[in-house]
This record gives structure tokens, C-alpha cells and sequence, in this order.
């Protein structure tokens, strides 16, 4: 049952392949301490020594799960894959920790997965029909059991991969570890992001190049990985022995259909997705909000943490000073991670404090990424009014959601939807705010590239 008022995160998928055997797991680490924003619930890392697979993998956060003595007894190896998850899919427990492994006739695999497959209880229906015993409640394991399925017939893994793209539907990006290659795959609509880059040898011989594949491009900068590019929506690429290699049998298969909430809120405004930096973009929402519901105010604040750079981009558009007008405490995860209500409440007082010197005697005007069912927002909104501020004015970066989401952001059904029950002037009196604004449809189209943007949760159908 959905409890929380703010979105859930994603998962994050990062893997490492080299030719000289090393200790790949703190790589890894540090790749997932990075992308730990995409995910909270659960982590894990898999090193692959000549096809021998060891791993570390339980519930928390990367710097809990790991230390200094687990990374080290992973060992030295060519290959490591590693993951965060917050799960749409599954319930939280240790089971469906990511990588998922499957120990198959042919070798070792092991499967980290971004996304959520629409059509996963049918096929694993049909998996547990022909016999396969599921160990966990994740759709991942449904991927990984598909490619052991079509490897029996297929002549490598790229090829078993191509099959089991056939067969899914929904929203994946995946990395993929045997013995022998690591292969990256998105989906045809390119739902979710997923990218590569190289870390250079040290000696300059490029057979002794790293390749190394994330989520996003925050993840490779942290390791010293130089950008190569985004994996395009369908395509395979294949890692193995210091050569890449593409397949694009379904690629331009479907129309293009980013997630906007990556832009809007899940990834690190330090990232670059499909070419285009997630801060800019959030500053261009913020900038189109001034334009599309002007207000007479004295400061412009922002909701840490993905509503500071809309902030910005506001007061720039409208001449209305910046402030900071929240302190977080940089020691407590997002609020979706405490399932009760009274808990969360609590919560957010302890998560943000309000600066009343930037909004006491003032008119503020509040910017944040979304509303979904209105109880954190209206919390928000009573702590810069108990700061002292006179009038509040609501600005959001996306538009109101109407519709769920099925390709792995936990958006609700309509019921728990605030938008789809109630009218603007309604929302802005329940949430306590002076004025309410959302940033239009065409605005939040506008943020991606012309190929196209999945803004799905923001139409009825």
C-alpha cells in the first residue's frame, strides 16, 4: 500500500570490465556511494575472477553494507558489477538484493537491473510452468532466468540477450556478467539512462583500458572514468577482452522516452543524460515557471535538494533574489525510507530547518520538484510560515501527476494522487500555500531533446 507523499527513487547499476586483473570492488564502491541517491533500500557488488564469483551484497546504504575488510575479500578480478535498488518491484528484503546471480551449466551470471518490466507476472507464470524455482519476489530474476533459458539455444550471450529483449516489456537498463563479457543493454524506449566511459592504462596502452558502465555520468567522474557515451535506447553493447562491440537490432524500434523525472528530480544535478546537463535542465524548468506563473515576492527559495537549481533558474527569469532558505541535515535519508506517517512528519523537521533570516517578513516563493499526495508539501510550507514568512508561494518544476507509472517510478494509482481528486485552488488550501504552480506539459517537454520525453504520469489516458 502506498504510505509515502514524495517519489521513490530508482535503482543504480554499475559495473567495471578490464584485461589486467586488479581489485576492482572499491571502484565499485565509490561508483554506488555516487549513485546512492538513485537508491537506499539495498546494495551490492559482484567481483568475477576468471569466471569465479564472489560477492557482497545485504540491506542499507554503501557505506554500511561495505568495509574496508568486506571490499577487500572480494579479491582481485577482471570484472565487477555492483548495484543500489530501491525496488518497484519486490518486496525489501535480502532476497531481492541486486546483483541477482544464477550459477547455470554454462557459467556464473549475474544481472543489475534499472527499470521495471510491465509483463514480469506473466512470464514468471510461464518460467514457474517449465520448472524454474524463484528465490526472490524481484522482476530482475525474471530477466536473468529468460537469459539462461535462451542461452541453452543461442550461440553466445549477446544473442540470448537479443532474445529475451523480445520477450520483456517495460523499462530496463541492464548490465550483464559471465565469465567471459560484460554486456549493457536499454531498453527500445530508452526509459531509464544508462552510459560508458574509460579509464585510461596508465602506461598508455589502450588493451589495458577499463571500461566502465553506470547509470549515470556522476558515477564515472568518480573513478576517473573519461565519458565515451550514452548507450542508445535498445542497443547491446558487449565488453570482452579490451574490445566493445554494438549491436542495434532494436534500436529505432520504438519511439524515444526518457524518464523527464530524471532531469526533474532522480538523477545528480552533476550528471549529464543524453547530452544534457540535469542541472541546466532544471534551471530551464525554473526559468519557464517565472514565465508561466508570475508572483510579487521578496525571495525565491528552494526544497533541497533537487528543487534548489529550479530556485535559481526562477529568481534569474523574474529578478526576484535567491536565498537559501533551508539547512538540510546531510545525516538522514529521503523521507520515502520511513514507512510510518506520524515517523515522517517528524522526520522532515528533523530533515530541514528553515534559515528565518532569508523568509521572516517576507513573501517567499517555495519551489519543489512534485506534489504527489500533498502531506509533505504542506509540512514544507508550515515550516517557512512558522519561520516567519508572510505569504508562501508554491512553485513546482513538473507537472501535477494524473496518471501512475509503471516503468519502475513508484507513482501511485489515482487514488493516492492529489491532482486527480482535487482542483488547484483546492490543493494550494490543503497544502497552506498563498498560490499554487505547476510547470506546464510543453515546459516539462522541453527539458529533453527533440526525440522525446515519457511525461506519461502527467496524462490521463
Amino acid at each position: 500500500m502506498f504510505t509515502d507523499s514524495k517519489l521513490k527513487e530508482e535503482c543504480g547499476v554499475f559495473g567495471i570490465c578490464s584485461n589486467k586483473k586488479q581489485a576492482l570492488a572499491s571502484n565499485v564502491y565509490l561508483g554506488l556511494f555516487a549513485l546512492q541517491h538513485r537508491g537506499q533500500e539495498s546494495c551490492g557488488i559482484v567481483v568475477n575472477n576468471e569466471g569465479e564469483f564472489k560477492s557482497c551484497k545485504d540491506l542499507g546504504l554503501v557505506s554500511d553494507v561495505f568495509t574496508a575488510q568486506s571490499l577487500s575479500e572480494l579479491g582481485e578480478g577482471t570484472m565487477a558489477l555492483g548495484h543500489v535498488r530501491y525496488g518497484t518491484t519486490g518486496a525489501n528484503i535480502r532476497a531481492n538484493v541486486q546483483p541477482i546471480e544464477v550459477h547455470r551449466l554454462t557459467g556464473n551470471l549475474a544481472v543489475a537491473h534499472n527499470g521495471n518490466l510491465t509483463n514480469s507476472e506473466q512470464l514468471r507464470k510461464q518460467l514457474e510452468l517449465q520448472g524454474s524455482i524463484f528465490h526472490s519476489t524481484s522482476d530482475t530474476e525474471v530477466i536473468a532466468y529468460l537469459l539462461t533459458k535462451e542461452r541453452l539455444t543461442c550461440s553466445n550471450l549477446e544473442s540470448a540477450v537479443s532474445s529475451t529483449m523480445e520477450k520483456i516489456e517495460g523499462a530496463y537498463s541492464l548490465v550483464i556478467m559471465t565469465g567471459e563479457k560484460m554486456v549493457a543493454v536499454r531498453d527500445p524506449n530508452g526509459y531509464r539512462p544508462l552510459c560508458y566511459g574509460v579509464i585510461p592504462s596508465e602506461k598508455g596502452d589502450s588493451n589495458e583500458d577499463s571500461y566502465v558502465i553506470a547509470s549515470e555520468t556522476c558515477a564515472l567522474d568518480v573513478v576517473g572514468a573519461q565519458f565515451v557515451r550514452d548507450i542508445e535506447p535498445g542497443e547491446i553493447v558487449v565488453f570482452e577482452k579490451g574490445k566493445v562491440s554494438s549491436i542495434n537490432k532494436h534500436c529505432n524500434t520504438q519511439k524515444k522516452s526518457l524518464c523527464v523525472f530524471e532531469y526533474i528530480y532522480f538523477a545528480r544535478p552533476d550528471s549529464v543524460i543524453d547530452g544534457i546537463s540535469v542541472h541546466e535542465s532544471r534551471v530551464k524548468a525554473g526559468r519557464i515557471l517565472a514565465k508561466e506563473h508570475p508572483v510579487e515576492a521578496d525571495v525565491v527559495i528552494g526544497v533541497p535538494d533537487s528543487g534548489l537549481d529550479a530556485a535559481l533558474g526562477f529568481s534569474q527569469e523574474s529578478g526576484i533574489p535567491y536565498g537559501m532558505g533551508f539547512v538540510k541535515n546531510k545525516y538522514i535519508g529521503r523521507t520515502f525510507i520511513n514507512p510510518g506517517q506520524t515517523e515522517r512528519q517528524n522526520k522532515v523537521k528533523i530533515k530541514l530547518n528553515p534559515v528565518s533570516s532569508t523568509v521572516k517578513g517576507k513573501r517567499v516563493v517555495l519551489i519543489d520538484d512534485s506534489i504527489v499526495r500533498g502531506t509533505t508539501s504542506g509540512h514544507i510550507v508550515q515550516l517557512v510560515r512558522e519561520a516567519g514568512a508572510t505569504e508562501v508561494h508554491v512553485r513546482i518544476s513538473s507537472p501535477p501527476f494524473i496518471a501512475p507509472c509503471f516503468y519502475g517510478t513508484d507513482v501511485p494509482d489515482c487514488k493516492h494522487l492529489i491532482a486527480c481528486n482535487h482542483s488547484l485552488e483546492e490543493i494550494a488550501k490543503i497544502i497552506g500555500a498563498d498560490s499554487l504552480g505547476y510547470l506546464s506539459m510543453e515546459g516539462a517537454l522541453s527539458l529533453g531533446k527533440d526525440e522525446g520525453l515519457c511525461c506519461k504520469c502527467f496524462k490521463a489516458e
